[in-house]
């Protein structure tokens, strides 16, 4: 299921309890409350899980991240050509935990056009973000690797990089999906997102470590509502 706007990304990385069985049951939860509001989810399971979690849900699912675009030598490497047939929506680039070559993202980009996938492409500055817009990738997720699972979100801490990263965006490449991560917890920091221009945001260890993971969603879900109503009055 290709991926909409706004949304909210949960990515599992390597949680314990988000891996098989697990992993499906959480999607689960995440699809239940999707269903049950106007919000719209996405999910980054583990590489193993995509194909169970796409063909079981109605989630749009991302890949944590790829080895190669090659087919063929290459043991134990996750190739694009297996995470597009697995089902996915969109690739993961460049993530501080799985960073990349950066020479190599452009392909990276590219191969994800050929295969009708979104690419979202990580980076932590207006520089960085900047350079990489010359790919010009469906998506820019903008986060401080210090603050993954923390409660650091960049909305709150420091708007005034948001909204310098955001008018950046619109400048040189306004076809590009702005995502806020990086110390995400709460509603209020979702909200924060969309009031400084993102169109979608997403969290980790913030989801797994919720102590009522479907209350916890409920209230993502209506900044999510919130922030769909303002793209639908053209704000």
């Amino acid at each position: 299921m290709a991926l909409t706007y706004p949304h909210f990304l949960i990515n599992y990385k390597l949680y314990e309890g988000t891996a098989g069985a697990d992993g499906l049951e959480l999607a689960k939860t995440i699809e239940a409350v999707q269903r049950r509001t106007s919000a719209t989810f996405a999910v980054a399971p583990q590489i193993p899980d995509i194909y169970r979690i796409a063909e079981e849900t109605d989630l749009s699912v991302v890949a944590q991240s790829i080895d190669t675009l090659e087919t063929g030598r290459g043991n134990g490497q996750i190739s694009l050509a297996a995470v597009a047939e697995a089902g996915t929506a969109g690739v993961l680039v460049n993530h501080p935990e799985s960073p990349a070559e950066f020479s190599a993202v452009g392909d990276v980009v590219a191969g994800c056009a050929e295969y009708g996938l979104e690419s979202i492409v990580c980076v932590d500055s207006v520089d960085l973000g900047r350079s990489a817009l010359t790919f010009d990738p469906d998506c820019l997720l903008l986060e401080n690797p210090a603050d993954i699972a923390s409660d650091r979100a960049l909305a709150r801490m420091h708007p005034e990089r948001v909204e310098t990263f955001v008018s950046m965006v619109e400048s040189e490449n306004p076809g590009t999906q702005i995502l806020l991560g990086g110390g995400i917890n709460t509603a209020a920091d979702v909200a924060a997102s969309f009031e400084r221009g993102a169109n979608a945001a997403g969290a980790a260890s913030a989801f797994v470590d919720a102590n009522d993971r479907e209350a916890w969603l409920s209230e993502i879900a209506e900044s999510l509502a919130a922030a769909a109503n303002s793209f639908d009055d053209g704000e």
